[in-house]
């Protein structure tokens, strides 16, 4: 249904409006979508729209890129596996194949991936970059305003908003002084693939997370030299433990114990199992991995051998940079050493303050739910929040459940409000 000029003789006199000259631009399309606007095709996007699916709502993807799950499909490094244990790891009302490994590789999830949007037929609108989404109080509806590969824009209006963006929208990029004057490569690990490009360079990776080591694993197994910077304290944990995955032991021992306990069990284990990290200059937090996860959403580093080349010298671990100069880079502990290329692993932040004209719900800080886990999830006026819960897909998909169920409540009641009206003027 095209709805423009309904709303844009409203929109004339609307003081909440914020739209070039006060109206709706005659080039602009305006389309009514009846259920509600998901922004955002990954896996959080295709999960509450599977759930709202399977109840019988219809729904309206969005997504900038041309496919999705972009960021695992576009920005990712070819031999990333999932961190945690498949069953962890599965979107509602869909499990993984049989024949899937306890970690599938990055092809399978995508595959995984691919093949829930087709069981759910979940058919997102391509390259459709959301520039701006506000809530018009006079019209009781949300205005989301997207543009296309050609900037044609195009208006999308709807009683609910789903912010399905996630934690990992835009990259981390640090400003360290002389930058520019370093004659290598700089790139984020959103660029990188793989480190044959890189065979008998030195390379220093910035940054040890779970991508910063991994990428630094990779290196070495392509013949590389590369080195690490630690810019604070880390808690590096086996992936198993006991035979199980440290992530579902804990996760058992958290129905039994308290958080410290857990923790102190962990932190015994890890060290009779990988020795003290903070010889090599992997210094722990004073807070244990499961408490600091919950207050800060770090998350430990599950590892996978990059430990072992650490201790091997394969890996040098160096302290946080100074500055950079033409060839080299100097670190605050006054020692200097020349590279052929820097690797930011860095991680990725949130940007939905930059499109979202909303201040009640999300942080303009971070731009993550105000409220914390597990009542992020909703906002007033009909607005939602999937995968914001630094829970990673597990918390994605209880997201997705409670905005389904909530969704389906208020439809519920929409459509008794509708027949009890109708009834009334018959």
């Amino acid at each position: 249904m095209d709805c423009s000029r309904e709303i844009e003789g409203k929109s004339v006199h609307d003081p909440y409006c914020n739209w070039p000259n006060n109206k709706i631009q005659r080039s602009q399309r305006c389309v009514w979508i009846p259920g509600p606007v998901i922004v955002g095709a990954g896996p959080s996007g295709l999960a509450v729209a599977a759930c709202l699916k399977e109840k019988g709502l219809p729904s309206l993807v969005l997504e900038r890129s041309n496919c999705i799950a972009s960021l695992w499909q576009l920005k990712t490094y070819n031999r990333l596996r999932l961190h945690l244990p498949k069953q962890f790891c599965e979107l509602p009302l869909m499990s993984f194949p049989l024949e899937f490994p306890t970690y599938p590789t990055k092809q399978q999830f995508i595959h995984y991936l691919e093949s829930y949007a087709k069981r759910f037929d979940i058919r997102p609108v391509f390259n459709q970059t959301v520039l701006c989404a506000e809530y018009d109080q006079n019209l009781g509806f949300w205005r989301v305003r997207a543009a296309g590969l050609k900037d044609e824009e195009c208006e999308y209006v709807c009683r609910r908003l789903i912010v399905a963006t996630g934690e990992n929208a835009a990259e981390v990029v640090p400003q360290i002084e002389g930058m520019e004057e370093f004659g290598g490569t700089i790139m984020h690990t959103s660029k990188y693939k793989s480190g044959e490009v890189f065979e008998g360079k030195k390379i220093l990776v910035v940054g040890c997370g779970n991508s910063g080591m991994e990428v630094c694993l990779d290196l070495c197994n392509n013949n590389a030299s590369p080195s690490l910077v630690v810019r604070d304290t880390v808690h590096i944990l086996p992936q198993e433990m006991l035979g199980r995955s440290t992530f579902g032991l804990s996760m058992w021992l958290l129905k039994w114990l308290p958080i410290r306990l857990v923790d102190r069990f962990l932190l015994v284990l890890s060290w009779l199992i990988l020795g003290d990290t903070g010889r090599y200059g992997l210094n722990r937090p004073r807070v244990g991995p499961l408490e600091l996860k919950n207050l800060s959403g770090k998350t430990p580093v599950l590892d996978v051998g990059t430990l072992a080349k650490i201790k091997s010298g394969d890996i040098t671990v160096f302290q946080s940079i100074k500055r950079f100069r033409r060839q080299s880079v100097e670190f605050v502990d006054g020692k200097s050493e020349n590279f052929d290329a820097i690797v930011l692993a860095t991680g990725y932040k949130s940007s939905v303050p930059s499109w979202l004209k909303e201040r009640e719900m999300f942080s303009e800080k971070d731009g993550l739910p105000k409220r914390p886990f597990p009542n992020g999830w909703k906002g007033e006026c009909g607005l939602y929040a999937v995968g914001f819960t630094k829970r990673g897909l597990l918390g994605a998909s209880m997201d997705a459940k409670n905005i389904a169920q909530d969704i389906e409540t208020c439809w519920k009641a929409d459509a008794k409000h509708f027949s009890a009206t109708f009834n009334k003027l018959m």
